[in-house]
């Protein structure tokens, strides 16, 4: 999509298949099972949206080299509305930074340029300091600007039983304080190509995890 390179930069080259990702930190890799401490339900209860899923098994894994030894690990679950994201410093598997459920809100095809920037673009809200959704005022974790900000850009190496690809994403992270202590809500909007070029917009809500809320087998 030609509007995707001029509002986000780069280039129309399809990314090449991607070698299989060995597992991540914590365990966690595609076709462990993952639970998550059920207790957290009636905590989240009144203060988040973001449901604990039941035990079950990891189907893929991705991997994103941020640079500067910051890496991010997602494992998306066989319920495809919940994925968990590790984001590690030193090597992939090394310290633990931040743990997070995600839970997708939203996903939107994008079908021309004009929905894209309604959408995502410079005719849409998000990139602003502070953005709403259902009620609630989340703030703007990514960029300096008083104003809009540019979204981040990264590459996810995404590996299942099936295949291995990559995926371009150009992202913006808001979160908002929900009153428990270490605890935040994460709302992240993510324009999304696969190797197709088909180009979709994610809206994903997570809650910070602690690592002992999270077990794996």
């Amino acid at each position: 999509m030609d509007f995707l390179k001029r509002l986000f930069g780069g280039t129309d080259t399809k990314p090449a298949p991607a070698p299989p990702i060995p597992d991540g930190p914590l365990g966690l890799g595609k076709g462990v099972i993952v639970n998550i401490d059920q207790d957290l339900k009636l905590l989240l209860d009144s203060t988040s949206a973001v449901v604990i899923p039941a035990a079950q098994q990891a189907f893929a894994q991705g991997e994103v080299d941020l640079g500067q030894s910051n890496w991010l690990t997602r494992l998306y679950l066989d319920d495809k509305d919940y994925w968990l994201q590790v984001h590690t410093t030193g090597t992939r598997d090394g310290q633990v930074e931040a743990l997070v459920l995600f839970n997708y809100h939203d996903y939107q095809v994008v079908h021309s340029d004009a929905e894209l920037a309604r959408i995502a673009g410079p005719q849409s809200k998000i990139g602003l300091p502070t953005i709403e959704l259902e009620g609630h005022t989340y703030q703007r974790e990514w960029g300096e600007s008083e104003g809009q900000t540019d979204l981040v850009s990264f590459v996810e190496r995404v590996s299942n039983p099936n295949e291995s690809y990559e995926v371009k994403h150009h992202a913006m992270l808001y979160t908002r304080d929900i009153g428990l202590t270490g605890r935040k809500e994460l709302l992240l909007f993510s324009v999304e190509e696969d190797q197709e070029g088909s180009v979709g917009v994610s809206t994903s809500l997570g809650v910070t995890l602690f690592s002992t809320d999270l077990k794996t087998t």
